[in-house]
């Protein structure tokens, strides 16, 4: 049973193994470097989590987020690292013949960037540090079997039975096996489920008083809300994000090759650190080209009304180019071959990142998403998918580049939509 403690032993050992971490003389904001930056990590807690299976690239990294903000809670407190978990078995990566699980932050991120928020490590490094693949508590975070009256929403947080099946199991020596980001040999020593409700903080005092284990798994970690959506913090940890030198870099070949974009023409100047960019919106000009994100597969049947037909959305793309007297676009889709193959017939004028089989090895399917989001991200005008988490990301990007807000808060519509609501701009905070 889950929501149980382990056998007596179980606990000697994690006794043995748990040791209360002292506070930090002052908080870290970043993780120091050097001889400071060890002993801060070896008198570290560590936080791990997951998400729900099927959730997106996308949807994660806003998750990534949320558990930062606790972090930042947490370091008020206590020294804490938070683990970044492994990327991999994501739905919407497809590629066959590529492996594509265990795939560190880095392939993706920067991480001295990632530092600069608050205190990340990659798994790899935490197996190395605390001393093998054991994970001393798990909290499985759901929802709250009765639900919530309307009108009667509290922030609150209970241990409880484990509703769902647990996808935790014990081997032969009463440790958890689990999915653990494709790390089979990963064990949990305890496994317990949180009904929760509210944003991320809420469970700070849990891990500050009701635990003293040296690693915390948060499982289904989307469950928690926004401590401050759209607020300092928030932007601070999404301006933390930075794309990856090597996959920024091919954006921007791309760019200049084909599109006839470069950062000094475009007015798209990067700072390298994050903290130090801070740019004027509508600034930024962008490339000569109408950036697109075409969400197809299954926003096809889950959102018949919004999202356009081909034809509906290729007629939408001809008046922008000609509103904005722009002659090419770029455009991002998951669309299955033959609906490409009728796209470059409709619009001859369309560019795509079509990666060779090579690249796709080496940047992977979330590299190439990265590499699509970029190049949008730089566009003269961009107009994206009605509630895509995709589309999100690249409206945060084009935020902090400097964009003027009408060039970026845009979205097909349906031809069957009535309504037809634009993005709200989440304006960015310094």
């Amino acid at each position: 049973d889950g929501g149980r403690r382990g056998p007596g032993r179980l606990l000697l050992l994690l006794g043995l193994a748990r040791r209360s971490a002292p506070r930090p003389p002052s908080r870290p904001r970043r993780l120091p470097g050097g001889h400071w930056r060890r002993l801060f990590l070896t008198l570290s807690r560590y936080l791990l989590y997951d998400v729900n299976p099927p959730e997106g690239f996308n949807l994660r990294r806003d998750v990534y987020i949320r558990v930062a903000s606790l972090i930042k809670t947490l370091l008020k407190s206590e020294a804490w690292v938070l683990v970044l978990p492994p990327w991999g078995r994501l739905y919407h990566w497809q590629s066959p013949d590529i492996h594509q699980v265990r795939i560190p932050w880095s392939e993706f991120f920067d991480l001295p960037s990632l530092n600069k928020n608050i205190p990340v490590i990659e798994y790899e490094q935490f197996l190395a540090e605390s001393g093998g693949p054991f994970i001393d508590q798990v909290y499985v975070l759901q929802s709250y079997a009765e639900g919530w009256k309307e009108g009667t929403w509290e922030e609150k947080i209970d241990e409880r039975p484990c509703i769902d099946h647990l996808m935790y199991s014990k081997d032969k020596h009463e440790y958890y096996r689990g999915w653990f980001w494709g790390y089979e040999e990963t064990r949990g020593l305890n496994v317990s489920c949180l009904s929760v409700q509210g944003s991320a903080s809420i469970i700070a005092p849990v891990l500050l008083k009701n635990t003293s284990a040296r690693s915390v798994m948060l499982d289904r970690a989307e469950n928690l809300l926004h401590d401050h959506y759209g607020g300092r913090d928030y932007w601070n940890t999404r301006r933390s994000m930075v794309f990856a030198k090597h996959l920024r870099v091919v954006g921007d070949e791309f760019r200049r090759k084909y599109l006839h974009s470069t950062d000094e023409a475009d007015r798209t100047d990067y700072n390298e650190d994050w903290t130090q960019m801070k740019v004027k919106l509508g600034t930024a000009v962008g490339g000569p080209y109408l950036g697109v994100h075409l969400r197809r597969k299954d926003f096809i049947w889950g959102h018949r009304e919004d999202v356009p037909s081909l034809h509906g959305a290729v007629k939408k793309i001809r008046s922008l180019m000609e509103k904005h007297k722009l002659k090419r676009v770029f455009i991002a889709t998951d669309a299955i071959v033959e609906e490409t193959e009728e796209l470059k017939k409709l619009l001859p004028e369309m560019v795509r990142f079509e990666p060779t089989w090579e690249e796709l090895e080496l940047y992977k399917d979330g590299g190439i998403a990265i590499i699509d989001q970029w190049i949008c991200a730089h566009a003269r005008y961009f107009t994206g998918t009605s509630v895509s988490t995709f589309s999100f990301r690249i409206h945060e990007e084009r935020e902090i580049l400097g964009f003027d807000p009408k060039t970026t808060y845009n979205r097909f519509c349906g031809e069957k939509e009535r309504n037809c609501e634009q993005p709200t701009h989440w304006k960015i905070v310094y």
